[in-house]
């Protein structure tokens, strides 16, 4: 009845060339960016890196070198070198902020707290490193619940032991 048309013709989306997703430490001293999409993120539970950021674990997106730029403050960035490992720290001097995570085994490679990004970078973190390290302390995404009286925090209810029929019998 009515003309067929053809049937558009579906492309996979890629991740245009865009504006790159930018980020900057505490104190707004040092600015950078890189190129979208960054190459990969990941969660690091280490001890090193769990020390270094004084939580569970640390987040973080890994860039090629080349596509990092320093936009703001290079003169404010203070580097700590572990030898025993082969890594290197970088710190804005003025707040403290964990700027850049380097290994020797990636020369090529600069690793940056994803908290740090005002936007998206293109990955989502979906490995976990040294998750043999994991703490038990740590949250693994058990249940929430609010907490009563106290508007915007949230508890884990601690898991009620079922008692047996003996119990109170006697």
């Amino acid at each position: 009845m009515f003309p067929e048309e053809p049937e558009a013709v579906k492309k996979p989306k890629g991740v245009a060339p865009g504006k790159p997703a930018q980020g900057q430490c505490l104190c707004r001293n040092v600015r950078f960016e890189i190129d979208v999409p960054a190459r990969w993120a990941w969660h690091d539970h280490s001890a090193t890196s769990r020390r270094a950021h004084g939580a569970a674990y640390a987040t973080y997106v890994g860039s090629w070198r080349k596509r990092f730029r320093i936009t703001k403050g290079e003169a404010e960035i203070t580097r700590y070198e572990d030898k025993a490992a082969k890594t290197v720290r970088s710190f804005c001097a003025r707040c403290g902020t964990q700027l850049i995570y380097e290994r020797a085994r990636s020369p090529h490679m600069v690793n940056i707290p994803r908290a740090l990004f005002t936007g998206r970078t293109g990955r989502q973190p979906l490995y976990h490193i040294a998750i043999e390290e994991l703490q038990e302390w740590a949250y693994t995404g058990e249940p929430l619940v609010p907490l009563k009286g106290f508007p915007g925090v949230v508890w884990q209810r601690s898991k009620k032991k079922k008692r047996s029929d003996r119990d109170g019998m006697f």
